[in-house]
Order: structure tokens, then C-alpha cells, then sequence
């Protein structure tokens, strides 16, 4: 894969060309390489709430199957009624977590959600604030009125753990391992956990539209980006990916 400085150019190119008001960033598990604020204050937060899924949900999720209060291949009707309500009889949590991104993937998030929250009898927020933002030091995400905001830096730390768990608050390196694989056979579409396989050994999770906020992590590479776009506008999300992450000819 080529070296991360002339894919931070290849990037930054891209960006400013395309969508120079967005907030970005490339980079390894010892932080960012290259990006943009796009002119925000360094603290300012941003409306992620379409990847509220992966920093929120997915990870809550995970430090359940980690200390054993649930497990994936488990009818969610074992977990009592509230758990199973409105979703087909013998539908497990791996079946909401590898159902393909989209409009119906937003009932199976609330599927989840409403399962973390009875395993744990606490809200969602709190669960990802006490279980993952806080001990990540993601002093600045939050659910406001509703939605998800963080800063770019957090979005950062977030990316930065993903590849270099060496605490294990936070996100296991176990549970990292188990998402960020093929977890739906000869199916297709092809999925991880909550988390979807895209060229060049990386994984993606992202807005349901195109031009939407974006993560990406590949685990093989040491390399993950963040594309924040300007709403309304925002740099191809698969011509970001190739320049963040695709190889060279001679490669």
C-alpha cells in the first residue's frame, strides 16, 4: 500500500477540490497524518448521528458480548418479550447486526439499542458515555436533543483505538477482531458486524446516502479516515476511499 504521506496528498487534493469546506482526516494508530477542520473551531462538534451506529451502538453492544450478557447467536426472545417484540421469532443479535445498511437497517439500530438497554437497564447515552467515550477520552461527544455530535478529534481517538486497542477500555480488541470480518457466508451483500467490506482490506461505516459523514478502518494496513462533508455537497465517498487507501500499479 502506498506510504501514508503521498495518500494524505492524494487526499487533500481530492478535498479540496471537491468539497473544500469538509472536515477530514487520514491517518495511523498514532494519530492523524493529514487533515482539515474545514475552518471550524479545533473544538467545534459535528452532527455524526448517521454514524451513531459504529461510535455509540456498536461498541455498547460489544462490552455485552465481552462480559457475557449477550450472546450473538442467542434468540433475542431468551433475553424476555421486550427483547423479541416486533421482529420475526428466532431472530438473534447477529441477524440485526449483519442486516445490510439502508432504510430497514434504521428499525434493526432500534432493535439493538432497545436490547442494549434492557441488558443493562440504562439509556444508550449513558452506556456509551461511561463505556466507551469517556475511558477513549472523547470528552466531546454527545447526544444533544437527540443527536450525535462530536469533534474531529474524538472521531480520531475513536479510529486511533481501533487499530491499537492497548488499553482495554473502550472497544476489545476481541470484538474489533469479530466485527471487521465476513460474517454472512456466501450472502450477499457481505457484511461484518454493523461494519461493511470495501476494497483494498478495508471495512466502512457510513450514511445511508451517498455524500453522507463516513469512517473507515483497515485493520491489515494500520490506516483508518474520516469524511465529514459539507452538507449538501461532500467529495465522493468512493473516490476519498481510493485515495486514502488503494495501492499503487506497482503494488
Amino acid at each position: 500500500m502506498t506510504p501514508l504521506c503521498d495518500q494524505a496528498t492524494a487526499v487533500r487534493a481530492l478535498v479540496e477540490s471537491a468539497d473544500p469546506g469538509a472536515v477530514w482526516a487520514v491517518g495511523g494508530p498514532g494519530g492523524p497524518q493529514a487533515g482539515s477542520d474545514g475552518g471550524h473551531p479545533a473544538d467545534a462538534a459535528f452532527d455524526v448521528d448517521a454514524l451513531s451506529g459504529a461510535l455509540a451502538l456498536w461498541p455498547v453492544i460489544g462490552s455485552l458480548v465481552d462480559e457475557g450478557a449477550l450472546r450473538l447467536h442467542t434468540p433475542l426472545a431468551a433475553y424476555g418479550d421486550t427483547a423479541a417484540e416486533g421482529i420475526p421469532a428466532g431472530t438473534t443479535a447477529h441477524h440485526l447486526l449483519t442486516h445490510p445498511g439502508g432504510t430497514a437497517a434504521l428499525t434493526h439500530l432500534t432493535h439493538l439499542t432497545r436490547l442494549a438497554e434492557q441488558l443493562s437497564g440504562r439509556p444508550l447515552a449513558d452506556l456509551a458515555a461511561t463505556r466507551v467515550w469517556h475511558p477513549l477520552g472523547m470528552t466531546g461527544t454527545r447526544f444533544t436533543d437527540g443527536t450525535l455530535r462530536a469533534p474531529l478529534a474524538d472521531l480520531v481517538r475513536f479510529l486511533c483505538h481501533l487499530l491499537d486497542p492497548v488499553d482495554p477500555a473502550g472497544v476489545s480488541r476481541a470484538w474489533t477482531t469479530e466485527s471487521l470480518r465476513i460474517r454472512t457466508g456466501e450472502l450477499t451483500p457481505a457484511r461484518g458486524l454493523l461494519w461493511d467490506p470495501a476494497p483494498h482490506g478495508v471495512w466502512t461505516h457510513h450514511a445511508p446516502q451517498d455524500g453522507g459523514p463516513a469512517l473507515w478502518v483497515s485493520p491489515r494496513h494500520r490506516r483508518w479516515a474520516v469524511l465529514l462533508p459539507t452538507v449538501g455537497r461532500g467529495a465522493p465517498r468512493t473516490a476519498f476511499r481510493e485515495a486514502a487507501f488503494a495501492p499503487t500499479a506497482a503494488e
